[in-house]
């Protein structure tokens, strides 16, 4: 149990304490726990917005909604995000870049792409049909963190840090798990859930690239923003007419 309680304590706001000390790599071979934990917290989220939706106008609850979703995670992701946004948005070398995301002041571009993705993801969710809600939250959060997993093992950007001691971690112990997990959840949301799950790799094979170019290499920010945007594109997905 002390990979599953580590990859709560790390995905989730909620204190989980595991039996032995955190060795270096820990924290990627918890990783087979991700997609069960995205599972369980889109669950969550999904009942918290059916609840809201009882009491208060559709406004309101998707409000509320967002507000646990970001509260639950404890904001973590949207971090990465902003500090991406900041980094590779900045004419510059790759070095410099890197030094940006590193720097804890947020700048324009980071505050514009934290609101652009809140705000995407509340609209999304107000729109979100009722009948999908149950799978498209779900969906879209174990499907991030499957792709944690497969961004993992790429090429770094730093020879240290999160990022690193992350994907040294990751072996076939633990991906197996996590791909039988998302495999089953994307299965259960049918064909529009499969194309919406294949959409979202092509996207995040995009970001790969993009982060390659822009920084030599993925980091621990690269990871939040990928969580985000895949979870974005999922709700999207479920949110198109016919």
């Amino acid at each position: 149990m002390k990979y599953f309680t580590l990859a709560i304590s790390f995905l989730t706001i909620f204190p989980a304490k595991g039996k032995g000390h955190i060795l270096p790599g820990d924290l990627g071979r918890s990783s087979a726990w991700f997609p069960l934990i995205g599972v369980m917290l889109g669950g969550l989220i999904a009942g918290v917005s059916y609840v809201a939706s009882l009491i208060f106008p559709p406004l309101v609850a998707s409000g509320m909604t967002v507000a646990v979703w970001i509260g639950m995670t404890g904001g973590l992701h949207l971090d990465g995000l902003a500090d991406c946004c900041d980094g590779m948005f900045h004419a510059s070398d790759p070095e410099r870049r890197l030094e940006i995301m590193k720097d804890p002041q947020l700048g324009s571009f980071g505050v514009t792409g934290l609101i652009c993705s809140i705000l995407f993801k509340f609209i999304c969710i107000y729109s979100l049909p009722a009948a999908t809600l149950w799978i498209a939250i779900p969906l879209a959060t174990s499907t991030a963190r499957w792709l944690l997993i497969w961004a993992g093992k790429q090429q770094m950007a730093r020879p240290t840090g999160m990022g690193a001691d992350f994907s040294s971690g990751i072996t076939l112990r633990s991906v197996v798990p996590a791909l039988v997990t998302i495999t089953a959840v994307t299965l259960l949301a049918g064909w529009q859930g499969i194309l919406i799950v294949l959409f979202v790799h092509l996207i995040t094979c995009l970001i790969f690239s993009v982060a390659k170019k822009q920084l030599g290499g993925l980091t621990g920010d690269v990871l939040g923003l990928i969580v985000e945007i895949s979870e974005i594109i999922v709700l999207l997905g479920f949110c198109v007419n016919g």
